[in-house]
């Protein structure tokens, strides 16, 4: 009966585990200053797949290019990424 247990806790477990390793995509807003740009852009995320985490990761791409991150609109994974492709134009998965 134990081992019977031990199975299904660990099946369980495996389960829970499989959607957190998904693919994570965030769209965002960023700007420019000098001549004012303003872009919108979809990025793949690693780890939690959290607007924190989409915050903290794309604040820093963006700024090796002298970007700054307006706001992350939302997180979403694979399924959303086709209806996001033409408004991010060039900007679709750039960062």
């Amino acid at each position: 009966m134990k081992t019977a247990s031990f199975i299904g806790a660990l099946a369980l477990g495996i389960g829970l585990a499989l959607p957190a390793s998904a693919a994570c995509f965030a769209d965002y807003k960023a700007r420019r200053d000098n001549p004012l740009e303003l872009h919108y852009g979809v990025a793949q995320i690693s780890g939690a797949c959290t607007r924190a985490n989409a915050q903290a990761e794309l604040a820093a791409r963006l700024k090796r290019d002298g970007w700054r991150l307006l706001n992350v609109l939302q997180v979403f994974d694979d399924a959303g990424l086709a209806s996001r492709k033409q408004a991010a134009g060039r900007f679709f998965l750039r960062y």
